[in-house]
């Protein structure tokens, strides 16, 4: 283990030198591809020596978290396929998924009960439980034609997003891979790859920097002077904040994304321009979309779907607003078990909630007619809710509330 230990990590997109290996280790297989030939075993040697040197050094111990949690996602995604080509049991696909999400719940839940992380635990543990519930959601509804052990863990640990995404899906990822991209679909992808590259390195390492390593800790500093009370400072708190998590984010994304079409796979884009919605159900269309679509179908449509064939509402509004309720809920206990997570679910659930019924006052009962100005009244009450719920989000009140300073 301490052989282990020893050995240099490189952190997914961490510094500029990380990039220059794994172009190098890339570039062989857009070669290939560009003569219409997909390199499966090298790219496979390639992701798991990255994937190594991203779990060695000091982050050892979650490399045996995450061998161990991929063998059981395995057994369990393979397993239940092997039984869904014959029986297609509720009682079975409910227990199924619940395993599969164990290992998540403890990881979540561990902090809360005693304190301390779990062992369980490694980076990416939240974007894999996603791909493998998706994957057997996917199989009962019979959209998985196709599946093995390789398939599923090539699948699962897709090298340029197994620690923050985009969240792939199996139906999905499989399509592109099983085909070769035309040389005139492959050039395009190469293009757009450079493209998301430089405006990635402009978002990452020049505004991410400017907003969480220069800006971010002054204005914390300026506002913690004045704990536990409120203070302006706290307003440019939210602001900076909201501007590192999304350049950090989205720039690690593009990255992603880039890396995905330099080996022949459209993975999904993760934002579109989040900060000029009109209201909060567009913003949850625009920002870190793979996670809120897995979470609008798989949450959000099969509880409506459930609740419509049960019959538990008569009034289709009251269905909706329950549904977004729980949705949302669930995404903040996602996060984690902390009073501002849940309480950063609770806001944006009440949100759709109340942008839903706003919508059929307004159609009811207003007519107002859209223009520029309303658009743009939209845009900035929108935009300052997202912001004022990250700073709730981002834990800065409790530690200017709880802390001792």
């Amino acid at each position: 283990m301490s052989w282990l230990e020893s050995l240099p990590n490189y952190t997914a997109y961490g510094t500029p030198s990380y990039f220059i290996y794994l172009l190098i280790a890339v570039l062989p297989m857009g070669i290939s591809l560009y003569f219409g030939k997909r390199l499966a075993w090298y790219e496979a040697i390639v992701s798991f020596l990255f994937i190594f040197f991203m779990f060695d050094g000091s982050s050892a111990p979650q490399m045996i978290s995450l061998i161990g949690y991929v063998v059981y996602q395995t057994i369990l995604v393979t397993g239940y396929f092997h039984y869904r080509q014959k029986k297609n049991a509720a009682g079975v696909f409910y227990l199924m998924t619940l395993l599969s999400l164990l290992p998540i719940i403890i990881v979540k839940f561990t902090p809360a009960m005693v304190g301390h992380n779990s062992l369980l635990g490694f980076l990416g543990i939240s974007y894999l439980t996603f791909r493998a519930v998706g994957t057997i959601i996917e199989t009962r509804d019979g959209a998985v034609k196709d599946l093995n052990w390789w398939k599923f863990i090539r699948f699962l640990l897709f090298m340029p997003t197994i620690t923050s995404g985009p969240i792939d899906r199996y139906r999905r990822f499989s399509k592109d891979y099983r085909k070769v991209p035309s040389r005139e679909k492959y050039l395009e992808m190469v293009g757009k790859a450079v493209k998301y590259l430089f405006i990635g390195f402009l978002y990452k390492f020049v505004l991410a920097y400017l907003f969480g390593q220069v800006w971010l800790p002054f204005v914390e500093r300026q506002a913690l002077m004045y704990a536990p009370h409120l203070s302006w400072w706290v307003v440019a708190v939210a602001y900076v904040y909201a501007g590192d998590l999304y350049f950090d984010f989205a720039g690690y994304s593009l990255f992603a994304v880039a890396i995905s079409y330099l080996m022949g796979v459209e993975t999904p884009m993760n934002f579109n321009k989040p900060f000029v919605s009109k209201n909060i159900k567009e913003f949850w269309n625009r920002w870190h979309m793979t996670l809120s679509f897995w979470f609008r179908d798989y949450i959000f449509m099969r509880f409506v779907f459930l609740a419509s064939k049960k019959h538990w509402f008569k009034n289709r509004n009251v269905l909706s607003s329950v549904a977004y309720m729980i949705n949302m809920m669930v995404m903040g206990f996602w996060h984690g078990v902390t009073w501002y997570y849940i309480l950063y679910g609770f806001l944006h659930g009440s949100a759709l909630v109340i942008n839903d019924w706003w919508l059929r006052y307004k159609r009811k009962h207003l007519h107002i007619k859209t223009n520029a100005f309303t658009k743009g009244v939209a845009m900035f009450i929108t935009f300052n809710f997202v912001v004022f719920s990250f700073l709730i989000f981002c834990g800065f009140l409790n530690t200017l509330w709880f802390v001792k300073h």
